[in-house]
C-alpha cells in the first residue's frame, strides 16, 4: 500500500507587485510627468546666467529666476493638496500639467514683449504647475499598488526625474547657451540693432519652452483619456478617528522630522550642483566650460544611481541604505573642504550618487501611516523644496567670505540631517508595529 504525505502544504509566497493590476498605463503616464518637470527645472537653471546677459542685469536681479521657481513650489503646494482632497489626484495632475503648459506657451508673447518681468511671470506659471503636479503625482504613485512596494515604486518613478534633468541641461546647452554666448559688442550697435540681437536671443530661449508646452499637453491628454482606477485610501489601517489633519501631521514625529529632512536634502542637492562650477574654478583653475561638463557628469551619475538604488532597496531596507549613503555624502563633502584639488572635485561629483536615493525615500517614509492626511502631508513635503532656495544663499555668502572649498561644510551639514532621519526611522517603531503594541 502506498502512503501519501498528509502534511499540510503551504501556499507559495508571492512577491508583492511593484504596480497594481491594470494600473501600468497610468503608472507610465506618471513616469512621463516626473520626466517633464525634470526638464522644466533644469531648463530653467541656466536662465539665471542667460537673463543676466540678455537684459544686462546684476546677478542678484537675475537670481529672481530661482526665487520665482522655488517660491511657486512653496506657495502652490498647499492649494494643490486642497485640490487633491476635493477632486482627487487625477484632477490635480491635469491642473498642474495644463498650468505648466500655459506657462511654457507664455514664453511666446514674452519673447515679443521683451521684458524680464514677462519671462518671470511665465516661469512662475511653469513652477506653479509643476508644484501642483509634484504634490499630486508623488502620493498617487505611492497608492498605485501594495503598500509593501510603495517606497520602491516611488524610487522607480523618481528615477526618471533625472532623465528629464539631463534632457533639460542638454537642451539648454545645445539650443540656448550657444546663442547667448555669441560675442556681441553692444556699444557699437544702434538701438534698432541691439533690439534685433535681443529678439534673436529671446527667440532661442522661447523655442525649447514651446516644445516643453506641447509635451505637457500630450501627457495631460494621455492621462485624461486613460480611465483612472479606484484608489484605496493610503495606509487605511491607521486610526484617525476624531483627529484633525493638522493634529495628525504635527503629532507624527516621523512626518515632522521627514519634512525637516526633505528641506535639508533638497538644500544639499541644490548647493552641491550650484557651486560645483565655482569649486572647479578655484580648485583646478578650471573654466566655466569644464565646470559645466562636470555638472553634466554629476547629473548622469545621479541618474544611474537612481536606477541602481531602486534595485538595491528591493533587497535591503531603504532607510538602511540611505543611512550609509548619507554618511558617505558627509565624508565626501568634508573631504572636498580639506582637499581642494582634482581628488576633491571627484568627491564633489561623487556626492550625486549618494543623492540619488534620498528624495523619494524620505517622501515615502514620511507619509507612512498618515491615512486621510496623506494628501496634506504630501503638500508639506513639496513645500520643503524651498530649502533649495534658502541654503544655497547661506553657502554663497560663506563662499564669498572664504572659498568654494570651505563653503562645502554647508551641504555636509545638510546631509548630516538626512542621515539622522534615516537612523531615526531605523530605530523607531514602524506604523503597523506601533498599532500592534497599542492593541497588546
Amino acid at each position: 500500500m502506498t502512503q501519501t504525505d498528509s502534511r499540510p502544504t503551504s501556499a507559495p509566497r508571492t512577491k508583492p507587485r511593484l504596480v497594481g493590476e491594470k494600473q501600468w498605463l497610468l503608472f507610465v503616464a506618471l513616469i512621463l510627468c516626473f520626466t517633464a518637470w525634470g526638464i522644466a527645472a533644469d531648463l530653467t537653471t541656466p536662465m539665471v546666467a542667460g537673463f543676466k546677459q540678455i537684459f544686462a542685469m546684476s546677478t542678484f536681479q537675475a537670481s529672481l529666476v530661482q526665487f520665482a521657481y522655488f517660491g511657486a513650489y512653496f506657495l502652490l503646494a498647499l492649494p494643490a493638496a486642497f485640490l487633491n482632497e476635493r477632486f482627487g489626484y487625477k484632477v490635480g495632475l491635469l491642473s498642474g500639467l495644463f498650468l505648466a503648459a500655459a506657462g511654457s506657451f507664455a514664453f511666446y508673447p514674452a519673447a515679443h514683449i521683451m521684458t524680464f518681468t514677462a519671462f518671470l511671470g511665465a516661469l512662475f506659471m511653469i513652477a506653479a504647475g509643476c508644484s501642483i503636479l509634484e504634490t499630486s503625482a508623488n502620493p498617487y504613485v505611492l497608492s498605485l499598488g501594495p503598500e509593501e512596494t510603495a517606497t520602491r515604486r516611488l524610487n522607480f518613478a523618481q528615477a526618471f526625474n533625472p532623465v528629464g534633468t539631463n534632457i533639460g541641461v542638454l537642451l539648454a546647452a545645445v539650443l540656448i547657451m550657444p546663442k547667448l554666448s555669441e560675442p556681441v559688442n553692444r556699444a557699437n550697435l544702434s538701438d534698432a540693432e541691439a533690439k534685433a540681437v535681443r529678439a534673436g536671443q529671446l527667440s532661442a530661449v522661447m523655442g525649447p519652452y514651446l516644445g516643453l508646452g506641447f509635451l505637457l499637453v500630450a501627457i495631460a491628454v494621455s492621462i485624461a483619456i486613460n480611465r483612472s482606477p479606484k484608489i484605496v485610501e493610503e495606509y487605511p489601517d491607521a486610526d484617525m478617528a476624531g483627529q484633525s489633519v493638522p493634529k495628525i501631521l504635527f503629532s507624527n514625529k516621523r512626518y515632522v522630522f521627514g519634512v525637516i529632512a526633505q528641506f535639508f536634502n533638497v538644500a544639499g542637492q541644490v548647493c552641491t550642483w550650484t557651486y560645483i562650477i565655482q569649486y572647479v574654478q578655484q580648485s583646478l583653475n578650471g573654466s566655466l566650460k569644464m565646470g559645466a561638463y562636470l555638472l553634466q557628469i554629476s547629473l548622469i551619475i545621479f541618474l544611474v544611481g537612481r536606477f541602481i538604488m531602486t534595485w538595491v532597496i528591493g533587497r535591503v531596507r531603504a532607510t538602511k541604505v540611505m543611512a550609509v549613503l548619507g554618511a558617505l555624502a558627509i565624508g565626501l563633502a568634508l573631504f572636498a573642504v580639506v582637499s581642494p584639488n582634482a581628488v576633491g572635485v571627484a568627491a564633489v561629483v561623487g556626492i550625486s550618487f549618494c543623492l540619488s536615493l534620498m528624495f523619494p525615500t524620505i517622501y515615502g517614509v514620511a507619509l507612512k501611516g498618515l491615512g486621510p492626511a496623506t494628501k496634506y502631508g504630501a503638500a508639506g513635503l513639496v513645500m520643503a523644496i524651498v530649502g533649495g532656495a534658502v541654503m544655497p544663499m547661506v553657502q554663497g555668502r560663506l563662499l564669498d567670505s572664504t572659498s568654494a572649498a570651505v563653503s562645502f561644510v554647508v551641504p555636509a551639514f545638510c546631509f548630516l540631517v538626512v542621515t539622522a532621519y534615516a537612523l531615526y526611522d531605523l530605530r523607531a517603531p514602524q506604523p503597523h508595529e506601533a498599532e500592534k503594541e497599542a492593541v497588546a
